[in-house]
């Protein structure tokens, strides 16, 4: 995934770089400005940042109408090439990272429910999902990121893309009360009942903004529960 644009500026010429942090750390060449043209060095990482976290191709567009064309030629081919858009990889701060990798629970017990409460209260992103252990148990494996995600007002409540080739059976969102119970134990009980069934299930958090523009507005903090039409996944298939 890029994660940010960056330059190296000399007397001469600016180098535009990606950072890029998976599979692993590594700056990847872009583009470079010439002499010039230097002037215009913050302002087009600055427009490429941006285009990463909003999409806003007519932002972009009037950055890159400012360099030369062989400049606006190479980032339009890098954008294209190796920048498709990640859900839930950015907030208006700027990138999300991953914090804990991975966090594995045999129950939906007490103790997962306070783990999750904790992260929950402080504002971390959640990601959880079920996968088969090679005793034929079920294991929950839980990953926490540096924040949650904002959705507009009137999009579909999710900042984790579907699995690709599975069928999405239901969707639960804590917007559905369960009773008395809060979001974290009501998230629990549906995937749980999902699980028992032997279904693949996944679980995010996510902010769901009160505006039809990200990152703009106040919202929402909430949990999603995705169940799919696929059995449980072997161990290290859940995400």
């Amino acid at each position: 995934m890029v994660y940010s644009f960056i330059a190296h500026t000399s007397p001469t010429r600016s180098r535009v770089f990606a950072l890029v942090k998976e599979p692993r750390e590594q700056l990847e060449a872009v583009t470079t400005l010439g002499a010039g043209d230097l002037h215009l060095t913050e302002e087009l990482v600055g427009g490429l940042n941006s285009y990463l976290a909003d999409r806003d191709d007519a932002a972009l567009q009037t950055v890159l109408d400012r360099v030369p064309k062989a400049v606006r030629m190479a980032a339009r081919q890098y954008l294209k090439e190796r920048c498709a858009p990640e859900p839930g990889a950015f907030t208006g701060y700027g990138p999300v990272d991953i914090v804990r990798e991975a966090v594995y629970f045999r129950r939906l017990d007490d103790e997962l429910q306070e783990f999750l409460d904790g992260a929950y209260m402080i504002g971390l992103g959640i990601r959880m999902w079920n996968e088969r252990r090679s005793d034929g148990g079920v294991s929950w494996v839980v990953q926490l990121r540096s924040d949650e995600v904002s959705v507009p007002a009137s999009a579909e409540p999710r900042t984790w893309a579907l699995p690709e080739g599975t069928r999405l059976l239901h969707t639960w969102t804590s917007r559905e009360p369960l009773g008395d119970l809060g979001p974290v134990r009501a998230a629990l009980v549906v995937a749980e009942a999902a699980s028992a069934e032997g279904r693949r299930v996944r679980i995010h958090t996510l902010l769901h903004s009160d505006r039809d523009t990200d990152f703009e507005g106040s919202g929402t903090s909430g949990f999603v529960v995705d169940v799919f039409d696929a059995p449980i996944p072997e161990g290290d298939l859940g995400e």
